[in-house]
């Protein structure tokens, strides 16, 4: 993944579960400005395709996604 990429905010979900991350990324993304990313750490087998639909859903970009060793890492640009 390329570490240009410069997220806003980051957002540690390690250690909280369904629907928790799902709930958090969704109040910080409403708290960036539209350009914005927002980096999500999470460890929940859950949170990849809650937040990979949450994205898609709310109209908002998932720029990158990674698995290492069951810790996942999101970075979504905030769309509209």
């Amino acid at each position: 993944m390329s570490e240009a990429v410069q997220p806003k905010k980051t957002l540690d979900c390690i250690g909280l579960y369904c629907p928790e991350p799902l709930f958090q990324t969704r109040e910080q993304i409403d708290s960036i400005a539209v350009g914005d990313i927002l980096e999500v750490l999470s460890d929940d087998p859950a949170a990849e395709e809650d937040l990979k639909r949450f994205a898609k859903r709310t109209g908002n970009e998932l720029l990158a996604f990674e698995n290492r060793e069951g810790k996942l890492r999101f970075l979504i640009k905030k769309m509209k």
